[in-house]
């Protein structure tokens, strides 16, 4: 899908209005509440900076985790607005609620260029289901929205989707970046185009893998899914993770790969463990020959070079997903070599979210990469080619 006719923030006059911004501010914290990772509130400071710059009063939005019932202390915004008073030099109050009577009077007392931090909206009832009287609450408090929440644009929420029936609406400058490098590269990618795909589900990425197949000129395989393929091949998979309701849809790929010439790499080798444990007793084996009892959990060294061979010449990378278990140290060395394979290319580089981009910044490859998606889900729909609701929500230019 192509959003590049959705009108960002720069295209609104949005001198000395009040907005509401969305942004995508679930970061990692440890037990103590302290965050662990800034990096996706850092990708929208330029446009929180930018409307303080414009003297606006703004109304900062985000969930952070996924809160069962109400408020959970543990999944509060407190770390976020301290983080933000800090690095934004001036102080970004917290509210109490979710637009109501301490966010109004919050909000009312804000002056030219303040800022203030709406508590996680997933503790209020009816952002998940898109209620349309929390949208109106939360529009209430502004004249204009902008979302700049990529990680969330998958979802139909009230603070995403819904809020944009209610008020002008625009995107700002983290989406603007998402989606022209996506959507540029989609549309005509340098040749040779190659995709990298790991995580553990067939399942979760059916679509992706449909949707490349009719795009790329290799598909690469890697992690827990590469077992349901090597289980439609008849090799058998120890207690490796396997969708055995998958193993036609499995056949269906490859056969489709074949039939439109499109280099189908799965692994060669792979590291197995005899439990599901960081520090379990591991082995390499060839991928069509995993014992019983024991199971993979990373790709194996001569599955790092063919897929690093595959990767070396490519004008074009899209990678989403590990190779393996990545955060284990143990089986973390096939998706660190893919990942050291595409800063080595040259190539022009999509890095979707979570695990492969954790990858590229643990290894300081991070300035090598074209771009580092901040939303692991919104840029598999992306590629899948679907729709992305909170975006089509948003006014055109």
């Amino acid at each position: 899908m192509d959003y590049l006719n959705k009108r960002c923030v720069r295209d609104m006059d949005v001198k000395g209005k009040a907005v509401f911004l969305r942004c995508d501010f679930n970061v990692p914290l440890d037990r103590e509440g302290n965050i662990t990772d800034t990096r996706r509130i850092d990708e929208s400071l330029k446009t929180i900076k930018y409307l303080i710059d414009n003297d606006c009063k703004i109304v900062l939005c985000s969930h952070l985790g996924r809160p069962k019932e109400g408020y959970t202390g543990k999944l509060s915004m407190m770390p976020v607005a301290k983080y933000l008073t800090e690095i934004l030099g001036r102080e970004v109050k917290l509210t109490k609620d979710i637009g109501g009577e301490d966010t109004k009077r919050i909000v009312s007392e804000l002056k030219k260029g303040e800022v203030c931090l709406l508590e996680n909206v997933r503790f209020a009832d009816g952002e998940k289901t898109n209620d349309p009287e929390l949208a109106k609450r939360l529009a209430s408090l502004a004249d204009i929205y902008v979302n700049d929440a990529f990680g969330a644009c998958h979802r139909a929420h009230a603070s995403t989707c819904g809020i944009a029936d209610y008020l002008p609406s625009c995107y700002g400058f983290l989406i603007e970046k998402e989606i022209s490098n996506m959507c540029r590269i989609l549309k005509n990618p340098k040749r040779p185009f190659v995709s990298i795909l790991g995580g553990a589900k067939i399942s979760d990425k059916i679509g992706v893998v449909n949707s490349l197949l009719d795009k790329v000129d290799v598909l690469i395989i890697g992690g827990g899914m590469s077992y349901t393929f090597a289980n439609a091949l008849g090799y058998s998979v120890g207690t490796s993770i396997c969708e055995s309701d998958k193993l036609d849809l499995a056949k269906d790929m490859m056969a489709k790969a074949k039939e439109k010439g499109v280099k189908f790499l799965l692994p060669l080798d792979i590291r197995v463990a005899k439990e599901y444990d960081p520090d379990s007793e591991n082995k390499i084996v060839d991928f069509d020959k995993i014992p019983e009892g024991w199971m993979g959990l990373d790709i194996g060294p001569k599955t790092e070079k063919a897929f690093s061979e595959a990767i070396k010449d490519a004008g074009t990378v899209v990678w989403n997903g590990p190779m393996g278990v990545s955060e284990w140290d143990n089986f973390a060395s096939g998706t660190l070599a893919v990942a050291k394979a595409i800063a080595s290319s040259g190539a022009i580089s999509i890095i979707g979210g979570g695990d492969s981009a954790a990858a590229v910044y643990k290894l300081g490859y991070a300035d090598k990469m074209t771009h580092i998606s901040t939303g692991g889900g919104a840029s598999l729909r992306l590629l899948e080619g679907k729709p992305l609701p909170a975006l089509e929500a948003l006014e055109n230019n």
